[in-house]
């Protein structure tokens, strides 16, 4: 009996693991996913903002120049 006791807790735990596993899995994947898209959003905005102030810059260098 008591054999049979460990047995079905054995069971019931690597049941509970499977299911965790389904469960967890899908949903740490979404949220690595949306961590990883908002990391590729930050970098291209960071990027454009980076063109728009280097283009800023050459305009004011050359308005500079031309004003000498």
């Amino acid at each position: 009996m008591k054999d049979t006791k460990n047995m079905l807790r054995i069971v019931g735990i690597i049941l509970l693991g499977i299911f965790a596993l389904v469960v967890v899995t899908p949903l740490v994947l979404k949220a690595v996913g949306i961590v990883v898209l908002t990391a590729i959003g930050l970098a291209i905005l960071l990027i454009k903002l980076g063109v728009v102030v280097a283009v800023g810059y050459l305009i004011l260098v050359g308005v500079r120049a031309v004003l000498r």
